[in-house]
């Protein structure tokens, strides 16, 4: 009997040593990486969709039609920079409060798709195109304690501390919830915009693990998940929806380009760009900065036309349409992204590892 147990201790060491390899081995598979973050807080969690990698998956059978409403021969155009342009700083910038921030009353014209305030909105806060702008006055306001994001559209501040704008978006960083169905949010696509803007510190640090946020003169009356809003009449099937994921191909050689614009370049491979409002084509955005090298980036990006991209089809990464949740490695048996235009096969499996250790464990 003592041999026999100590030949079931040995299997089971043995098994354990096993399965601990097995696990090591597709731990980078089965788990996402750390996603970004800003002030200490999560931008959203790392398995959401904002932050999930799309090099590996299929392409959308209206890739090249998207393409070519969108502008093959336009190149990119930095939507941000140093200094001001119009009075206004260049880009959409963003504030940061503490949790001791007076929260203010918010008036909306667009109430019923709009979170009810009040909001922690300082007195002093930065605007998109600045104080005398007439543009889509963006308002982002980060509460570092709370980790919550409050995004306005059209945000004009009145002479009693409150605020009167188009619509209001209130985000749990640390959720994967999107808005309901058919909201609009201070973006045209129902999206957050904080977490799809180019910043300085991202690149500076080496690495932007997120999607990109970018505009195109058209796109049609319809959106694609994780949208949750349109904003055109237009139907046809060329032109792109609100929320389409694009990306760059692998194919596109980055290495002549400088260090700066080559980081932002390999996250438009690994993340992508998500179309989320009507605008110039190819426009990116980023967050003001007084450390952007102006000439470098609008030069260098121009350089990337339109045709150096491909419309990717993220309907596999969904685990449910009212979430942002993003399955991880899902596109590994689709399109490798070589840039070859044909839609690749059918989602893979990053299941490998379990189905080892059934075998094993003769399950």
């Amino acid at each position: 009997m003592r041999k026999m147990n100590l030949l079931g201790q040995w299997k089971g060491i043995f098994l354990a040593l096993t399965i601990a390899v097995v696990l090591y081995v597709f731990s980078g598979v089965s788990t996402a990486q750390s996603g970004p973050t800003l002030e200490g807080c999560p931008i959203f969690p790392p398995d959401n969709i904002w932050n999930t990698p799309v090099a590996d998956l299929p392409l959308n059978p209206n890739s090249s039609a998207f393409i070519n409403t969108i502008g093959p021969t336009r190149g990119l155009h930095p939507d941000f920079g140093s200094g001001t342009w119009n009075g206004g700083p260049i880009g959409i910038p963003y504030n940061v409060v503490d949790g001791s921030q007076t929260e203010v009353n918010i008036s909306f014209e667009y109430t019923e798709e709009s979170d009810p305030g009040p909001y922690p909105i300082p007195p002093n806060a930065l605007i998109e195109g600045g104080s005398q702008s007439a543009g889509d006055r963006h308002v982002l306001v980060l509460d570092r304690d709370s980790c919550i994001l409050y995004e306005l559209y059209s945000a004009y501040p009145q002479q009693n501390g409150t605020w009167q704008t188009g619509s209001g978006a209130v985000y749990d960083l640390n959720s994967n919830a999107l808005r309901p169905a058919g909201w609009t949010s201070a973006d045209a696509a129902g999206l957050p915009i904080l977490p799809g803007l180019v910043r300085y510190d991202e690149v500076a640090a080496g690495e932007i693990r997120h999607a990109l946020r970018f505009t195109a003169p058209q796109t049609r009356s319809d959106y694609v998940w994780p949208a949750r809003h349109e904003a055109s009449s237009l139907t046809g099937a060329q032109i792109p929806p609100m929320g389409q994921r694009f990306r760059l191909k692998a194919g596109f050689d980055i290495s002549r380009f400088s260090a700066p614009v080559r980081v932002i370049l390999q996250a438009m491979k690994t993340y992508g760009l998500i179309l989320a409002d009507n605008g110039s084509a190819w426009y990116i955005s980023g967050a003001p900065d007084s450390r952007w090298d102006n000439d470098m980036l609008v030069s260098e990006l121009a350089q990337i036309k339109g045709s150096d991209f491909e419309a990717v089809d993220v309907s596999f990464l969904m685990v449910d349409p009212d979430s942002g949740l993003a399955i991880q490695d899902a596109g590994a048996g689709g399109n490798s992204n070589n840039g070859s235009g044909s839609a690749g096969g059918s989602a893979g499996s990053s299941g490998g590892g379990a189905c080892f250790i059934s075998v094993l464990l003769g399950r």
